[in-house]
């Protein structure tokens, strides 16, 4: 292989294209680029005569024979070797200007034919990602092309290409209208043997003008600024963790006077003691966030609060934004799920909920494996490199519902277990959270949502982070239920929101709507609403049935 690779690299620094083969193939490929995608060429003028160096983002394998369309004469470029295993494609892809280049190995073969290809007066297509980066945003550039322009000297043109993501599927190539647009010609100082500093610095140059020319043409933009909505516990462990990875913060309170202290002590008292807020993380109050400069918006609102938080935030949250929904339970009066709540009083381009075991100030300090779902891929892929970053483990589906009702399911069963441990012992203990969380799981697959989500984290895993964790509240409201108090006197009580309790009532009218035999769950809504006593409920949860039951796996 490496014996081919060098002569198919000596063939494209000494002999160039095969001139009958490249402008045969042109000649059928341009007219059916402009036709079958209604191929859109802008900046074409600011391509400079003489050696130059296209600097570009990468979609598809279509991108080399699209971008050869912008210039005139033939266009090299780097394509990976393994495309180059098979002779007679080695040959043709070599004919049409493609040389091989070794990914991840520091291939210097690969910049000397690039230098003798541009010494001759020719163009090079380098693609600084350095793989083909789908869905979302282009991803980071690699200092190599920065190293190329400075080592050559010549001009390099930034340049994007956008709507040939999902052109393939299979074999077949489906018709979707491509756009290019090339920027300004850049130049830098020739330098010989550029340090590896250098190189990137001048790669940090050149990358943000591919970017601009991107965003020009509508392409998604990548998370730069966050909105955190709610500075409770997980919004302010949220706005914390998001500017570790380096993102621009604005935490929004509900009052005036909660931001003023924020802004005065930059740490969250009452919620999260201990924890400094990093110097890149705004306060003010939510209604006064400037929403509209804002890549991506956080609702870190109990669900109970959704409704409101939305009234008054929604419509400023701009199309081109992603959600996220931390909200975990049901969204009253309705029970609807809150992302889906969400969805349907925003314009934002994507929604998303977040899952798993992942308490506030437990994820600080240990860091946390959460569940990211939505329905988008190319949202869930974006958003779940900038919580990778901030240090999160980062787990995605697309099962929505799924990983949202595990969350109400977790809840649920642990206020079940404290309320019955508290007066009937773990045995009914056990016994009243396995069949709450059972009863839950079959009401998540009527809504489609996968069993594997319910074993996994965003269900079993959640459940024991709750059972263990010191300050539960969710356990804590169920001993204070055990002791007969009424949901109004747990809140207060616990000073903070009890997702568990706010939701029992409507999770056992959404299984019965839905169908689902829940006996456990109706008795454990009637014991929060006050209609039956602690001990009535414990007794009927672990009473015999006149016929052996099944056992039900979650």
């Amino acid at each position: 292989m490496s014996e081919r690779n060098s002569a198919l690299h000596r063939r494209a620094r000494e002999r160039g294209v095969n001139p009958i083969v490249y402008w045969v193939v042109r000649a059928f490929f341009q007219p059916f680029f402009h036709l079958y995608f209604r191929l859109s060429r802008i900046g074409r003028e600011h391509i400079p005569d003489g050696p130059v160096i296209f600097a570009a983002n990468h979609r598809s394998f279509l991108d080399p024979f699209i971008i050869g369309t912008m210039s005139r004469r033939p266009l090299y470029y780097v394509a990976k070797e393994e495309l180059f295993a098979k002779k007679l494609q080695a040959w043709f892809l070599n004919s049409l200007g493609a040389f091989p280049v070794s990914r991840g190995n520091g291939d210097t073969e690969t910049i000397d034919t690039a230098k003798a290809i541009l010494a001759r007066g020719d163009s090079v297509l380098i693609f600084p990602e350095g793989t083909r980066v789908r869905p979302g945003p282009p991803g980071s550039a690699k200092r190599g092309v920065g190293r190329l322009v400075l080592e050559t000297g010549v001009p390099v043109v930034p340049l994007a290409i956008i709507g040939t993501t999902d052109v393939r599927r299979g074999w077949r190539i489906r018709p979707r209208k491509i756009r290019i647009r090339a920027g300004h010609a850049l130049t830098f100082p020739k330098v010989e043997n550029a340090s590896r500093e250098l190189a990137a610095a001048v790669t940090d140059r050149i990358w943000p003008n591919v970017m601009l020319q991107w965003e020009w043409l509508g392409g998604q933009t990548p998370l730069r600024r966050a909105a955190v909505i709610g500075a409770g516990a997980w919004g302010t462990t949220l706005a914390v963790m998001l500017a570790r990875a380096g993102l621009e913060v604005d935490l929004g309170t509900r009052t005036r006077e909660q931001a003023e202290q924020l802004r005065r002590e930059r740490v969250n008292g009452r919620y999260l003691p201990g924890v400094e807020l990093p110097e890149t993380v705004g306060v003010a109050p939510a209604s006064e966030l400037e929403l509209s400069a804002h890549d991506l918006v956080c609702l870190a609102v109990p669900a109970r609060a959704l409704p409101a938080a939305l009234a008054a935030h929604g419509a400023r949250i701009p199309a081109r934004a992603g959600v996220l929904v931390v909200s975990k339970g049901l969204v009253p009066p309705l029970g609807s799920l809150p992302s889906a709540f969400a969805a349907e009083r925003v314009q934002a381009r994507s929604v998303a909920a977040l899952g798993g075991p992942s308490h506030a100030a437990d994820a600080l300090v240990n860091g946390a494996s959460i569940v990211l779902a939505s329905a988008d891929g190319a949202f869930s892929h974006e958003l779940a490199t900038v919580l990778g970053a901030a240090g999160f483990d980062v787990h995605v589906t697309h099962d929505v519902a799924g990983v949202e009702l595990a969350g109400c399911a977790k809840n649920a069963a642990v206020l079940a277990a404290a309320a019955a441990a508290a007066t009937s012992g773990p045995n009914v203990a056990g016994a009243a959270a396995g069949k709450v969380f059972s009863e839950i799981a079959q009401l998540a697959r009527r809504n489609g949502g996968e069993a594997e989500t319910f074993a996994g984290l965003a269900g079993a895993g959640d459940l024991v982070a709750t059972v263990v964790a010191d300050g539960s509240r969710n356990r804590r409201a169920g001993e204070l239920l055990a002791q007969g108090l009424n949901a109004d006197e747990i809140a207060r009580a616990l000073g903070q929101t009890a997702e568990s309790v706010d939701s029992v009532a409507l999770l056992a009218a959404m299984l019965e709507r839905a169908g689902v035999q829940a006996p456990a769950t109706a008795g454990l809504a009637a014991l929060v609403e006050g209609r039956i006593e602690p001990q009535q409920w414990t007794a009927a949860v672990t009473q015999p049935s006149v016929r052996p039951r099944k056992a039900k796996a979650a």
